[in-house]
């Protein structure tokens, strides 16, 4: 698969941010968003196979993709086009088995090691993390802070792994001049944008900033 194909911004949704998901999700979209991860956390299958649906039918108006957090079965059943998995979610394998060779299929890491294994399972991309701490994250990984991100993708670069890697954990539009300098291929967002006052226009913040962005940067140079 190529590169093209993964968005630079990728959205994601939340619980408790004063909206439903889907309302989260148009807001987002109405700011430019075209990648929409759809995070719910305890919600019962067919509650959260309804979600689904819902914000499948705004991505679509919208021409955005809709990725599903953690589940599988979910993302098969909705008709997504592709899923996360975290390092406690499915075997990626499994995820490909179930949803096909078209389908997206990402995963989070916090080391090379992650990052070999999710290269091994046939991933698309990483979500490479966490920049900072984050409350909307469970069961958070050892903060990686700037530098760590910068070394990971050195040591990709190295072994030519690569791999798009998205930074995640905490980011605001703040922190994207420097990670556009890192090398990585995009960033990922929650709170910075469902907690904005104004979602759109914070959302269409971050389309903007990341739509120049290359693969070559300054930290591969240096």
């Amino acid at each position: 698969m190529g590169t093209d194909r993964i968005a630079r911004f990728h959205y994601l949704t939340q619980d408790g941010a004063g909206m439903t998901h889907g309302e989260l999700a148009a807001a987002a979209c109405r700011g430019g968003v075209t990648w929409v991860q759809l995070r719910v956390k305890g919600a019962a299958t067919g509650e959260w196979l309804a979600i689904a649906g819902e914000v499948k039918q705004i991505c679509r108006r919208h021409g955005a993709r809709l990725i599903v957090n953690d589940s599988v079965e979910i993302a098969a059943r909705s008709g997504a086009d592709g899923v996360h998995l975290g390092q406690q979610d499915d075997d990626p394998r499994r995820a490909r088995e179930e949803l096909g060779p078209d389908a997206i299929i990402g995963g989070t890491a916090n080391t090379l090691d992650h990052i070999r294994a999710h290269l091994a399972a046939g991933v698309d991309y990483i979500g490479l993390g966490p920049l900072r701490h984050t409350t909307t994250k469970q069961h958070l990984s050892p903060v990686l802070g700037r530098e760590g991100i910068v070394a990971i993708r050195r040591q990709c670069r190295r072994l030519g792994i690569e791999l798009p890697l998205i930074a995640i954990g905490g980011i605001e539009t703040d922190d994207l001049a420097q990670l556009a300098k890192t090398g990585i291929h995009g960033v990922a967002a929650s709170s910075a944008v469902n907690l904005a006052p104004d979602r759109p226009a914070a959302a269409a913040r971050f389309v903007a900033a990341t739509k120049g962005w290359g693969d070559e940067a300054l930290a591969d140079r240096r």
